[in-house]
């Protein structure tokens, strides 16, 4: 049986009066790989920040169960404006800076963190080009190499694959699947391409400020709510449901 890594009670978010989520709740296990899906201004994103503590819940609450060491990829990392100086090494390595604090210097076992996860996702080769001069696909691997250096146990991931194409976004998502299964990361990942990522999780939260389904992936595909998805699925695409 998998352990409860989080759960989420009755949880309410508001903006002022606006209610951006409203008393959802649901549970995360251990090893789960969840896509967040739903249509744009449906609270996906402000579930994240709910569950990151970037915002206080209104009502309700969200428990960790045992240790909770989250990584984070947002929409928009960094600048990857082709002038920005920054290299991949250095980007990566800021992904420390929470366990470090901001004035200590790096250790060397801290860069033996950063050459490990740059191998891992393939990337070790790009340690000393600049962050502008990659493409899209490199960029978002050394992202999410930032992310992962400091080995959370809960990575969560917010539109990790705009801006790049049906085969860069298909790869994103092995890779994840990777680390979800190699290393037993708990994945949360929210995103509009539901049709690529059913390949990958095993979970479905489908929200429109209220929680309209939570199952696993095979489970909406059949569900009545399915219907409510405004992204066309195959239905026979069930390879990555559980």
């Amino acid at each position: 049986m998998k352990n409860e890594i989080l759960s989420v009670e009755n949880l309410t978010l508001k903006y002022g009066r606006h209610e951006a989520v409203k008393d959802i709740s649901f549970s995360i296990y251990k090893g789960d790989y969840l896509g967040i899906v739903g249509p744009n201004g449906s609270g996906k994103t402000t579930l994240l920040n709910a569950i990151l503590g970037l915002i206080e819940c209104t009502d309700g609450r969200i428990n960790f169960h045992g240790e909770a060491r989250l990584g984070y990829l947002p929409q928009k990392s960094i600048s990857s404006d082709k002038f920005f100086p920054a290299k991949v090494k250095e980007i990566v390595a800021t992904g420390l800076l929470s366990q470090k604090g901001i004035f200590k210097f790096y250790t060397e076992e801290d860069y033996i963190k950063v050459n490990t996860i740059l191998k891992k996702l393939d990337i070790y080769d790009l340690r000393y080009k600049k962050i502008g001069d990659l493409s899209g696909g490199q960029q978002q691997r050394v992202f999410l190499a930032r992310a992962m250096v400091s080995s959370p146990n809960i990575l969560i991931l917010d539109e990790p694959t705009n801006y790049l194409d049906t085969k860069m976004r298909d790869e994103l998502y092995r890779i994840l699947k990777e680390l979800n299964k190699e290393d037993n990361v708990t994945i949360i990942v929210v995103s509009h391409d539901l049709k690529t990522l059913g390949n990958y999780i095993n979970k479905v939260l489908y929200l429109e400020t209220e929680l309209v389904f939570y199952g696993t992936y095979t489970s909406f595909l059949h569900s009545k709510e399915i219907g409510r998805y405004s992204n066309p699925i195959n239905i026979n695409q069930i390879d990555g449901g559980i």
